[in-house]
C-alpha cells in the first residue's frame, strides 16, 4: 500500500484529504507543522508527500529545500491558499514536484497523487530495484527475489508485474493486460490471463488464497496493492 504524508495544519482539509485518499487505497499519515512533517518525512519514508506551503514553526517551501538537500527524492505536491505566482516558481524550483491551489478538487488531487506515482515507479522500475512487501525486482536484470531468496519469474511474469506496478491502485481488466503485455498479435484469450495471474500469486503472495497484492475485481479484472 502506497504511504501519503500530508504535512497539512488546517484539521479539516487533514480529515477530508485522509478520508478521500484512504478511501482510494492508500495508507496516509500527518503531521501538523513543518518540524513535525520533516521528521515523519525523513523516518516514516512516505511514497509521496503533500506539503502546505503556510506551517508553523517550518515553512513547506523550507521543508521541501530541507528534503531535497538531504538528498530525498520523494514527490511532493504543494499546497497553497495563496495563489501568487511567486510562490508556485519558488516552489518548483527549490524541488517540487507539482503544486496545486486551494480550494480544488479532491479528484483532480488524487489524480495528480496518482499521476506522480506513476512516474515515480517508471523512474524506478527502469533504473533501479522496485520493493513491494517481501518482494524485490530489478526490472534492468530481470532479477527477482522473495524473503531474499531467489524467485523464478518467466518474462511474462516480469511483464505483468512491471504493467501492476505501473498502474498500481488502479483496476486493470484482463483485456488491457492482453493488450500491453501479451500483444495484439498473439490473440490469446481473458481465461490465459486468470491462469497467469494465479501462477504469479504462487510465487509472489504470502497466501495465494488471499492476496494482499493482487486483488481480484469482480467481474471487471485486477488491482495491485503495494
Amino acid at each position: 500500500m502506497r504511504k501519503i504524508l500530508i504535512i497539512e495544519d488546517e484539521p479539516d482539509m487533514v480529515v477530508g484529504l485522509r478520508k478521500n485518499l484512504e478511501w482510494d487505497g492508500f495508507e496516509v499519515i500527518a503531521a501538523s507543522d513543518g518540524d513535525s512533517g520533516l521528521s515523519s518525512a525523513q523516518s516514516d519514508h512516505p511514497d509521496l508527500i503533500l506539503l502546505d506551503i503556510m506551517l508553523p514553526k517550518l515553512s513547506g517551501l523550507d521543508v521541501c529545500r530541507r528534503l531535497r538537500k538531504s538528498g530525498m527524492n520523494t514527490p511532493v505536491i504543494m499546497l497553497t491558499a495563496r495563489g501568487q505566482e511567486i510562490d508556485k516558481v519558488l516552489g518548483l524550483e527549490i524541488g517540487a514536484d507539482d503544486y496545486i491551489t486551494k480550494p480544488f478538487s479532491i479528484r483532480e488531487l488524487v489524480a495528480r497523487v496518482r499521476a506522480l506515482l506513476r512516474r515515480s515507479s517508471v523512474e524506478n522500475t527502469e533504473s533501479d530495484v522496485y520493493r513491494f512487501g517481501d518482494v524485490e525486482l530489478n526490472f534492468t536484470r530481470h532479477q527477482a527475489q522473495k524473503c531474499g531468496q531467489p524467485l523464478e519469474l518467466s518474462p511474462r511474469e516480469f511483464g505483468m508485474l512491471k504493467y501492476f506496478l505501473l498502474h498500481r491502485g488502479e483496476t486493470v481488466t484482463r483485456d488491457q493486460l492482453l493488450d500491453e503485455v501479451w500483444g495484439y498479435d498473439n490473440f490469446p484469450l481473458t481465461r490465459t490471463v486468470d491462469n497467469h495471474i494465479a501462477r504469479l500469486r504462487q510465487k509472489i503472495e504470502n497466501n495465494p488464497a488471499e492476496p494482499e497484492h493482487i486483488i481480484t475485481v469482480h467481474r471487471i479484472g485486477y488491482k495491485f496493492v503495494g
